[in-house]
């Protein structure tokens, strides 16, 4: 019988941490002056600095330091009136330098905290620091395993070395119990999208643009913490959550059977849903910090810093409570459409003209599974709130069924059409000639008796088939609930 959560419960408590990285959306590396696009060919985005060639020195980037002073005061931090970037030395091939600019004892933010919302209960989870950094370049391991061990070759591109990474570091979070898993999973979706309302990172989880690494642990009630993992780099909002209830499983398994927890880092499969090892977990002292001696400090003008508080946009916890209150729904509601991604584009529906209801189901509906399927976000889609609206609109007065309205949606979408020539171009409009109708239904009477038979001895249910070939013969355009009802006055079952 496989383990659950809550049979985890019956003997251990969680604790949880996070510690997620956001690249910045500079347009500048964090201590030269190359570009930062992503998907450039190869190593074409580099230079003596970020390449860390003898001679070359690092020069902050202005813009990076203000977006993470954004970040922090958006956490409920306190700024740092001095800091320092220090050298972590650890050898690795995606890291030219062979250390990394980073903040250690020093950082830009500390103590803050994050509030998030769980099935009616209030989170807070702290926040131990934010500070900033570069990141490293990409490893590519060619071969059946997609991972150093076991690859035929490897490939290093260097064009995200440099590019200015900012780390968000939790403080343990215990008490969660069951809820685990989804609070962490609540809490990398509520940075994600503060981190989008700052407009400082374009926060893409498939591109590495944001992605997490998740500390577990399990204890006894009563006892001091257990040894923690680090899952490293989950890059979906699933996968976090995913990967907590994996180790809170595994860990307990392996205290069960009278065994110590290895502190080490671990590796996230999208395919089984479990963990493998890593390597085992660095200290501090492994990286040998030091001051970083071609970097002066950092000391924040006090005034900037309280300038770029009173120019914070509303951040979305607000943003929600408001749109909520204006559009009248459940608090669960607005925790899917959060979630979602689609909050303003449901409110922007309902200000076109659709009723409440109608644009959340479309939103959450129809057009996510079509985001979905194109890898994009919702406001991403050719689909503006207004056509989503007018859809609606002519769904509501007959002119298109829902199956019809999702044609029209799919032309809009391929095409960029508007709503009303896509329904004129491909004829979309309802049939509803009653004498085509009459004559359809007929028809599929005639052509099918032994199910007409059926329907006329009272098995009403065995109407369907008729139906269907009703629909097919107005290419889907006749509106199948006045077909059906067509169908059994036809045949005395009305």
């Amino acid at each position: 019988m496989t383990a659950t959560v809550e049979d985890v419960l019956a003997r251990y408590e969680p604790v949880i941490g996070l510690e997620t990285h956001v690249e910045l959306s500079t347009a500048s590396k964090m201590f030269c002056s190359c570009a930062t696009t992503f998907g450039a060919e190869p190593n074409t985005q580099v230079c003596p600095v970020c390449l860390g060639l003898p001679g070359s020195l690092p020069v902050a980037n202005e813009a990076a330091i203000e977006a993470t002073i954004r970040i922090g005061l958006a956490l409920n931090c306190s700024i740092a009136t001095w800091c320092r970037f220090a050298r972590k030395n650890y050898f690795y091939p995606d890291m030219p330098k062979n250390f990394q600019i980073s903040q250690y004892d020093e950082p830009l933010c500390v103590d803050g905290y994050l509030d998030v919302e769980l099935a009616g209960r209030t989170y807070r989870i702290g926040i131990e620091r934010v500070h900033l950094e570069e990141d490293t370049g990409k490893n590519t391991h060619v071969g059946q395993s997609g991972r150093i061990h076991g690859a035929d070759y490897s490939l290093v591109d260097y064009n995200r070395a440099g590019i200015p990474l900012v780390e968000i570091v939790t403080k343990p979070v215990p008490g969660t119990g069951a809820c685990a898993p989804e609070v962490a999973r609540a809490y990398v979706t509520e940075l994600r999208e503060i981190l989008r309302a700052l407009d400082v990172s374009d926060v893409r989880m498939e591109q590495g643009s944001l992605r997490c690494d998740v500390n577990t642990s399990l204890n006894a009630p009563g006892e001091p913490w257990g040894i923690r993992t680090e899952t490293k780099n989950v890059n979906s909002l699933r996968s976090v959550e995913r990967a907590v209830r994996s180790e809170m499983i595994r860990q307990a398994a392996v205290l069960d059977a009278g065994h110590r927890v290895v502190q080490e880092t671990r590796h996230f499969s999208e395919t089984t849903g479990g963990t493998r090892p890593g390597r085992s977990k660095e200290e501090a002292t492994d990286y040998r910090y030091f001051p970083e001696p071609d970097l002066v400090p950092l000391a924040p003008d006090p005034g900037w810093v309280e300038r770029l508080r009173a120019e914070l946009p509303e951040l979305p916890a607000v943003h929600r409570a408001r749109v909520r209150n204006r559009l009248g729904v459940s608090a669960e509601d607005m925790q899917q459409m959060a979630n979602a991604g689609v909050v303003d584009l449901v409110a922007a529906t309902v200000d076109a003209g659709a009723p409440v209801a109608e644009a959340r189901n479309w939103w959450l509906g129809y057009l996510a599974q079509k985001a979905n399927e194109r890898d994009v976000e919702p406001a991403d889609l050719a689909m503006t709130p207004a056509q989503v609206a007018r859809i609606g609109e002519l769904v509501s007065a007959g002119t298109l069924s829902v199956g019809l309205a999702r044609q029209a949606v799919d032309g809009v979408l391929d095409t960029g059409e508007d709503v009303d020539a896509v329904v004129a171009a491909k004829g979309l409009r309802i049939v509803s000639d009653a004498n085509a109708l009459a004559v359809a239904a007929d028809e599929a009477i005639a052509a099918n008796p032994d199910i007409a038979q059926k329907v006329r001895s009272g098995k009403v249910a065995a109407v369907g088939p008729l139906v269907g070939a009703v629909m097919k013969a107005t290419r889907g355009q006749a509106d199948a609930a006045a077909v059906r009802e067509l169908l059994l006055q036809r045949l005395g079952a009305g």
